[in-house]
């Protein structure tokens, strides 16, 4: 089984009811075991502004899925939380974003891994590193990625209950 992190993020509607339910259909991925789940965090809207703020999480999955598999489930879950794509990193029910996925290094136009944009991401680094402080990212641990980037309005929301 492959270790991967996902990133998942909403900011339409009841933003804990919309991760909770992600967090639920993502753990009965088949052939997948949910291993741990970040703290959630609240942050403001990157890339476009003009939107209420989101929440954040990260979660640390084992599976047997091939990646492009994996991605279609992700998609699935955006799906089944009515996820709209209107504007470019506008608002969301949710977004389920593959992070890593192993040490697997790959890109094209379907899928990129690890994700393109995540060492600029603090809402992305923090729950990551919560996950698993030893990470490495492009030759960089998440800590020192996170040193290289201010803190972006991000700020603990506490535990998905």
């Amino acid at each position: 089984m492959e270790s991967v992190y996902l990133g998942l993020g909403t900011n339409l509607g009841d933003k804990e009811k919309n991760l909770k339910e992600a967090v639920e259909l993502i753990s009965n991925f088949p052939k997948t075991e949910l291993i741990k789940v970040s703290k959630v965090y609240e942050t403001e809207p990157w890339g476009y502004t003009e939107q209420d703020k989101f929440l954040n999480l990260c979660l640390e999955v084992k599976t047997e899925l091939a990646p492009y598999q994996l991605l279609a489930e992700c998609q699935g879950v955006e799906k089944d939380l009515d996820r709209e794509r209107k504007i470019r990193w506008g608002p969301r029910s949710i977004d389920v974003d593959i992070l890593l996925y192993g040490d697997l290094a790959l890109s094209d136009q379907k899928l990129t891994v690890p994700h393109p944009r995540i060492q600029e991401r603090v809402f992305v680094l923090k729950p990551l590193a919560e996950l698993d402080k030893k990470l490495v990212i492009k030759g960089r641990s998440l800590l020192e990625w996170i040193e290289l980037l201010d803190e972006q309005g991000i700020k603990e929301y506490g535990e998905l209950g």
